[in-house]
């Protein structure tokens, strides 16, 4: 990029040798203009973003002093090389002390004050550079951040509100953005992917991982500010942010899903089914839109490479739904271990399927099938059975049931998981206990929500579930609240930097933890340690702060 440099001198041979003499195009730099004094030095900077001045110091109406004193009052970047012909200390301290990059005396050694230009302009450039590099670092922390609070938002772990301490300023956007939502699946009923039941968890892992960066490279490449979102195994969750005057194109967008599916065929070698959501969806429609997504992907039994849903045409009917509720209402209960509410809801089942008759039986048939395949699906993330038991229970829906063999093998199913669920209410209680402690531990590092749940040889789902059952937050909320409850007492306490800090807390800018801890506390860092430090302590703090 070319940078502007302005030359601000009342004697015009200067100005004039200095555009002739000076390699501007070489240094990176453009002539952007040419003023006689501050006042009209003021005005070009008003029409020019300028990277460099070159200023005298003597100059009517306005001179050189007062000219910058002007530009830093203003708080305008730019970087200055102060001209004079005078050798006065005096000149030399007052530019040092408004921030003056260099000074060069008059006659102008043009050799001297290339080079001067030059490295002037090597360390601009190079601080741009590494201002960037913030920039897009914390901008992917604060994508990461989105990421694990729309996880929440989606699977309905956590209510979204735009006064939530959680959401920061960054995050507080999401209440502003519509997203298209893109639901992808692996179909575990086709014959093509049985192969994924015998994967170790350790093979479901890579392939999981593997997909999604698939899919966030794909995104990114094409410009698209997007959050993946891994909901389960096998299942992913792709939000694309557009802007409010885009309208539902629905051929762009299932082009959108039809770039996904073949750069994970491509890369990834699989196959996968998408759903996407016929419409907008504002954050806090995500999680129900999510939801009418994956019901229609579940309980169709003809299955298309890209579906949008809720279908135009011949979409599930007011019964269909009304199952699907209390099918949805039934894994809950099993997975809260709550024997009772299953009971009652394989009855609630039982009881609406008294009432099909043989014209609605083809229909209602393959519906309860995929209805168990999702169950075993969400069972197999909770790790129910033992290898063993699961290979035969997949065997058996390998085979064409009837509505009472399916009806059987749901309560064969539930039943099994009853009478494990003291037993696995224990191992529950104890793998949080041992979540808990490791989180504790390691809060100065970066933490996913999936490392957390393997350490403790869970899926990330079932653990986040049990998480959020088990300590009343979601796993994202423990963490900030408990890193900010760190760091309020490091402040109180210690007399460590804020930079310090925010690394030991576990985040890498300090910007960053900075929005956080006043989203939490109301007050900055700096000033909540000024409540708790004596006026001595918290000057010496405040210069150092104030000097990083």
């Amino acid at each position: 990029m070319i940078g502007k440099v302005l030359l601000v001198d009342d004697e015009a041979h200067i100005t004039r040798n200095l555009e002739k003499v000076i390699p501007w195009e070489m240094l990176g730099l453009t002539v952007a203009g040419v003023a006689k004094n501050g006042v009209e030095a003021l005005q070009l900077m008003e029409q020019h973003s300028i990277n460099l001045l070159l200023c005298d110091i003597r100059m009517p109406v306005m001179d050189g002093l007062e000219l910058v004193r002007q530009i830093r009052e203003r708080g305008t970047p730019c970087d200055i090389i102060m001209l004079s012909g005078y050798q006065d200390f005096t000149y030399t301290r007052a530019a040092i002390q408004y921030g003056v990059n260099d000074y060069v005396l008059k006659p102008i050694p043009y050799d001297e004050l290339t080079g001067v230009i030059a490295r002037i302009m090597s360390n601009q450039r190079n601080k741009q550079k590494q201002q960037l590099e913030e920039q897009q670092k914390l901008g992917r922390m604060i994508d990461l951040a989105s990421e694990k609070i729309l996880y929440d938002i989606i699977m309905d772990y956590t209510d979204f509100s735009g006064s939530h301490w959680l959401f920061t300023g960054d995050e507080q956007q999401l209440k502003l953005q519509q997203f298209v939502m893109i639901v992808l699946d692996f179909d575990v009923s086709s014959e093509k992917t049985k192969d994924w039941r015998d994967w170790s968890d350790k093979e479901r892992k890579l392939w999981n991982f593997a997909v999604c960066n698939v899919l966030r490279e794909k995104l990114q490449n094409n410009g698209l500010h997007h959050a993946v979102i891994q909901t389960r195994d096998g299942e992913w969750c792709v939000l694309i942010e557009t802007g409010a005057a885009m309208s539902f194109d629905v051929d762009v967008i299932q082009g959108w899903a039809e770039m996904l599916l073949t750069a994970v065929r491509s890369h990834a070698k699989l196959s996968l089914n998408a759903g996407i959501y016929r419409g907008f969806a504002k954050v806090e429609e995500l999680s129900r839109a999510f939801r009418l997504v994956q019901m229609g992907m579940q309980l169709t039994p003809v299955h298309h490479a890209i579906t949008f849903y809720p279908a135009e045409q011949q979409g599930l009917s007011g019964a269909d739904q009304a199952f699907w509720i209390t099918a949805e209402r039934l894994i809950s209960a099993v997975k809260r271990g709550d024997t009772a509410s299953v009971d009652a809801e394989v009855e609630n089942i039982s009881r609406q399927l008294q009432h099909v008759n043989e014209q609605n039986a083809a229909k209602v048939r393959p519906l309860l099938h995929f209805f168990v395949l999702h169950m075993m699906r969400e069972m197999k993330e909770m790790s129910v059975f033992p290898k063993e038991q699961e290979e035969l229970l997949w065997k058996r829906l390998d085979h064409r049931f009837s509505i009472k063999d399916l009806l059987a093998f749901i309560r064969q199913v539930t039943n099994a998981v009853c009478e494990r669920s003291v037993d696995k209410k224990k191992q529950s209680e104890s793998s949080m206990a041992e979540a808990k402690s490791f989180l504790d531990r390691n809060l100065y590092r970066d933490l996913s929500v999936e490392e957390a749940a393997t350490h403790v040889g869970l899926s990330t789902s079932y653990f986040s579930l049990l998480f959020k059952q088990t300590y009343g937050e979601t796993f994202i909320e423990y963490v900030t609240r408990q890193r900010m409850e760190r760091a309020k007492s490091l402040l109180a306490e210690s007399q460590k930097s804020v930079a310090q800090i925010a690394k030991e807390v576990g985040y890498a800018e300090r910007r960053y933890f900075t929005k956080v801890f006043m989203k939490y506390t109301g007050d900055n860092p700096t000033d909540y340690r000024s409540k708790f430090q004596d006026d001595t302590s918290y000057s010496s703090f405040n210069m150092r702060e104030e000097n990083k």
